[in-house]
């Protein structure tokens, strides 16, 4: 069972956040969005992630989207993403979390320029100032800033960190992880690495393609904490022709299709986001069309 006092842990799904037509953004869609999830055994959201298109959100619309969050599914449910290009802007979106009664922050390292130990403690420091449980996202393919290991569990150890959100793919790490900082949570970051974070230890998911097919997405997460890889391993091959996609570059526009396919609205992306080629589409489509005929939802 997943542990509701520590509010990061279980499958908090990474929103999409529904566009209309002409961009703007559809907060009625996102709460019931967030509801939708909850109800369909997620145990909670984390809003203002990548997937959730953040970087190109006014301050007024972030703040809404938290707020919107929040009302739908109460803030223990809630992971409020804090990334922003300085740690004075995290630290406000973090603040700004607590004040709405967000259980838990997700945070990047700063990822202006590739950044030294130095300025990562101090992004870290800073942010933690805000009172809220912090949980890094260590992704130096876009960040250029590789939490390691051996950084994490000094990171923890300074108690600046409860989790880290661990996207590189590389399962390794979950062991040097645990020897180095064993009270230190391992979230799966990359949904293409589920069963095999999930069997090295993982206690939590920041999932993407729960955002189509959450029932397939728990169960599967549920199995592999659990090690019955009768249940996992069967669901893992049919949901990974998806689930690779959201380590892709076009990982917002596939899992928005699949959505639209699975009959949730995702929509639109904001530039500089641009559609999927007609061979990318084709390749999403048949592979939602084909878990959804095998009652995948």
């Amino acid at each position: 069972m997943t542990d509701r006092s520590k509010p990061w842990h279980g499958v908090m799904v990474a929103t999409a956040l529904p566009l209309r037509e002409d961009l703007t953004v559809d907060y009625d869609g996102y709460a019931d969005h967030c509801r939708w999830l909850v109800d369909n055994g997620c145990d909670g959201v984390v809003p203002n992630g990548s997937l959730g298109e953040y970087q190109t959100l006014t301050a007024d619309e972030r703040a809404r989207v938290i707020r919107t969050a929040v009302e739908a599914v109460g803030g223990d449910r809630v992971m409020a993403g804090a990334g922003a290009y300085g740690a004075a802007e995290s630290r406000r979106w973090a603040e700004q979390a607590a004040e709405a009664g967000c259980g838990s922050v997700l945070l990047l390292p700063p990822n202006t320029y590739r950044a030294d130990e130095r300025a990562v403690f101090g992004h870290y420091r800073e942010v933690a100032e805000a009172g809220v449980p912090v949980v890094a996202y260590n992704n130096p393919y876009d960040t250029k800033v590789d939490l390691v290991p051996a950084l994490l569990a000094r990171l923890h150890e300074e108690g600046l960190i409860v989790a880290v959100k661990e996207f590189t793919g590389d399962p390794r790490r979950a062991y040097e992880l645990a020897e180095l900082a064993p009270e230190l949570d391992l979230l799966i970051g990359s949904d293409d690495v589920l069963l095999e974070l999930a069997l090295a230890g993982a206690v939590g998911w920041i999932a993407g393609y729960p955002n189509a097919l959450p029932v397939a997405g728990v169960a599967l997460y549920r199995a592999a904490l659990a090690g019955d890889l009768d249940t996992a391993l069967p669901l893992y091959r049919a949901l990974h022709p998806l689930l690779r996609w959201d380590s892709k570059t076009e990982f917002v526009q596939a899992i928005k299709l699949s959505m639209d396919l699975a009959g949730r609205h995702g929509g639109p992306c904001r530039p500089p986001r641009q559609p999927l080629t007609d061979e990318q589409a084709a390749v999403v489509r048949s592979a939602t069309e084909k878990a959804l005929a095998e009652g995948l939802r």
